[in-house]
């Protein structure tokens, strides 16, 4: 009787290994809802980009969620990614799978409760197919430098004069327009 043996994993030898890339995110806001900023580092190969943006209207949640969406997208290939937040919301809907059981059950926490920021969540789940992304929660203001620099860039974009809508927040009659 021969003895079966356990599939090994066929590796590719002509695709190169995927880049090991780490990004750090925040989001803040002034008053909930109210101007929000998110703030991005990314980092590879002894490289460091920084990346930063708001809107005029918005959660802090919602600037959480942006931030990784953001850094994410920045990646042109298929990537390796740890990605480091101070949100346990972020950590939490992604590590744990809240956010795509959210998105099985047709955007519902519960039988009761809408899910919130859906439009955010297909995304950043869109963008986690594409790339191994492990969310890391570590603690805000406890002294990491790089979170410490992503709540600054997040803080100042929030600042910022003439950010502008969060389409996903705003709908057309918090912006005044008419749904014609």
């Amino acid at each position: 009787m021969m003895r079966q043996s356990t599939p090994s994993r066929v590796v590719d030898e002509d695709r190169p290994e995927p880049k090991q890339i780490v990004i750090y995110t925040d989001g803040a806001c002034l008053g909930n809802p109210g101007p929000g900023g998110y703030g991005v580092v990314i980092l590879c190969d002894n490289q460091r980009k920084e990346l930063s943006g708001g809107f005029r209207l918005t959660t802090n949640n919602r600037m959480e969620i942006m931030a990784a969406i953001v850094g994410l997208r920045e990646l042109k290939d298929s990537c390796s990614v740890t990605l480091y937040t101070d949100s346990q919301y972020l950590s939490n809907a992604m590590s744990k799978g809240w956010a795509k059981r959210w998105r099985a059950n047709g955007w519902m926490r519960n039988n009761k409760e809408k899910a919130l920021n859906p439009d955010l969540w297909e995304q950043l789940l869109g963008l986690c197919d594409r790339h191994v992304v492990r969310f890391v929660w570590v603690r805000g203001h406890a002294g990491n430098r790089e979170n410490e620099r992503c709540d600054q860039l997040s803080w100042q974009a929030a600042r910022q004069r003439g950010l502008p809508h969060d389409p996903g927040y705003e709908g057309p009659a918090q912006r005044g327009l008419s749904l014609r």
